[in-house]
Formats: structure tokens, sequence, C-alpha cells
């Protein structure tokens, strides 16, 4: 039975600790034994000792993560490709690079996404209670004094009153979409399932479209320091980055500009999955013979950029939220307000 996924950062530190022990010329085998001496987490002796029992049957480094089914399949993958073309180190080395960016990536966007989320509800839950709890006072105030509210704040109270008696349904179906969104998050296929069906939906446009091609020249990357030739990286890197048809789209375009002959750069450049400015390094690096630097280079800039538009869109969300807040809080006192103070004025 496969256990829970393995955390991008955990994995991130397996392939350096792997790749500096395999550098010191020890075996696959005899590294994952010293890392299990050593491993103080619970968790990470389990997955440590279930693929030392592989190695010791006689598998390879990615032959072990793949019995033991605890590992993703682009790593295992991966590793099998720098064993093939004998950079396993290198791969390794690579491999911890690119999990340590879709940590980053990771964790940049569940921030971008958690505070706006409770700003949002802190603000439902202010301005339910002015209508369910002070709208009714303010009435009966206006009651004693033989004259009502404004038309605007009448309705809201009767939207409050209906909100109350209709409380119990409302907590029923509130409480059944949390369990859904409970289930969908804690079960593995429910949960790449919606992630699929939204990223076909949205991947290829705005900044999900930036991640989706972000990801894609980060495949690249590792591909390329793997030891993979050029179309070999770039049809491994579309495989592994499906997000949506319209990078689909791009990624046939691309593979078929290389098949005609053309350069590497100007086929990722034509085909809109770099930017003319990354076309030129990435030009560059295959005149020097440095295709795979010039390509990591390429997505450490990516990441720079990604993490950089996510905090300006949160940067955006905070305040508006502040100011559409204050403003609907503004208006319903208001329209309590100003009637009493011309009614005070009046009595005066």
């Amino acid at each position: 039975m496969r256990r829970k996924r393995l955390a991008n950062m955990y994995l991130s530190t397996l392939c350096l600790e792997l790749s500096m022990l395999l550098h010191s010329g020890f075996t696959a085998h005899y590294c994952v034994q010293m890392m299990l001496d050593d491993e103080p987490d619970a968790n990470g002796k389990i997955v440590l000792t279930a693929l030392s029992e592989k190695l010791e049957g006689g598998a390879s480094l990615s032959g072990a993560m793949e019995e033991t089914k605890l590992f993703p399949q682009y790593l295992y993958s991966m590793i099998e490709i720098g064993e093939k073309t004998g950079r396993l180190t290198e791969t390794l080395k690579a491999l911890s690079i690119h999990y340590k960016r879709q940590e980053n990536l990771s964790t940049s966007i569940k921030n971008a996404t958690l505070y706006p989320a409770v700003l949002l509800g802190m603000m439902i839950i202010v301005v339910m209670i002015l209508i369910v709890q002070v709208l009714p006072i303010f009435n009966d105030v206006f009651g004693r004094m033989g004259t009502q509210m404004s038309p605007f704040a009448v309705r809201l109270m009767d939207f409050g009153t209906w909100f109350r008696a209709a409380s119990i349904v409302i907590t029923i179906v509130a409480a059944a979409v949390f369990l859904l969104v409970l289930i969908v998050w804690l079960v593995p296929s429910f949960k790449e399932g919606l992630a699929k069906s939204l990223k076909n939906r949205f991947g290829g446009r705005g900044i999900f479209g930036r991640i989706a091609l972000y990801q894609f020249v980060s495949s690249m990357s590792l591909a390329l320091s793997s030891g993979l030739s050029v179309k070999e990286a770039v049809e491994l890197a579309a495989s592994l980055n499906k997000d949506s048809k319209s990078l689909d789209k791009k990624y046939n375009n691309c593979l078929s500009l290389l098949e005609e002959g053309g350069k590497l750069s100007d086929a990722l450049h034509t085909s809109g999955l770099l930017s003319a400015r990354d076309s030129r390094m990435l030009s560059i690096g295959d005149s020097s013979g440095m295709v795979d630097t010039a390509m990591t280079e390429i997505a450490e800039r990516n990441d720079e950029i990604i993490q950089a538009e996510i905090s300006r869109i949160v940067s955006r969300i905070e305040p508006t939220l502040v100011v559409l807040t204050s403003a609907i809080v503004g208006v319903i006192l208001l329209s309590v307000m100003l009637p009493l103070v011309g009614i005070m004025t009046s009595i005066g």
C-alpha cells in the first residue's frame, strides 16, 4: 500500500545526502544504511529501512525506490536515467535542487492563499455579526422612537433574520462542504484528480501558466544535467508537465521544430515556452557547450520571477480585502447612524 506522499524538502535532503555519499565512493546500499543509522525521524526510518531492504536484495537505487512504492515516479525515473548515463551523482544533486525549488514554490502558493482566505473569513464574520446581532438592536431603538431604519438597513436586517432562521440548514451544508474538501485533501486519488482537472482548465493561463512553464524548464534543466540529449530532455519534461491542452500544443510544436533541425533556443522561443531573453541565454549556453548550465540559470531566474509575482498578487489582495471590509462595515453603520443623527438633531 502506498504511504503518505513524501515531502519535497525531505526528498531534496535525501537526494543531496545520497549524492555526497556516493561521490565518496560508497555503494548505494551502504549509503542508505549509513543514513538509516543516523536518521532521527520515525517516518524517515521507515522509508530508509524499506529502501535498504530492496537494495540488499540486489536492486539498483532506482529499482529499489520503485519497488518500495514510497517515492514519486519522477524521482526514480530520473535516477534511472542518471544510472544509465553514468551521471548518478550529478543527477541526485540536480534532483535535490529541483525538489527544493518545488518546496519553495509550494510554500509560496500556500502562504499566498492562506492569509487572504483567513482575512476573507474574518470579513464575512464581522459583517454577519453586524447584520444578525447589531442591526436588530438599532431597529428596536428606532421603534421606540416611533420611526424606522433606512430601507437599505431594513433589507440587511431581513436578510440577517432569514440567515438566523436557516442557520441549521446552512451549518449542515457548510459541514458537508468542509467534509468534502477534507476528503479531497486527504485522499490522494481525489486530490490528484481535482488538481489534474484544474490544471487542464486553467494550467495555461496567467500565473498558473507561468508556474507550469517554470516546472517544464526546471525538468529540462534536470534532464540535461542527467546526461540526456536535447530532444530526450524536451520529451521527458513535456511528458512530466502535461498541464493543459494549450501547453501540450506548445510542447508538440517545440518537438516538431527540433525534428526539423531547429536550435533548442529557437524552438523553445518560437513555441512560446521561453521568453526572448531566456532564449538568448540558452543560445549562448548552446554555443559555448554549457546548455545544461544555461538551462539551470533560466530555471532559477523563472523561480525568482514567480516568487515575485506571487508576492505581488498577495500584496494586492490584502489591502483590497481590508478596504472592502471597511467600506461594507462603513455603509452598514452609516445606513443606521445617519437617520439616528437626523432624529437627534430634530429633537435638539
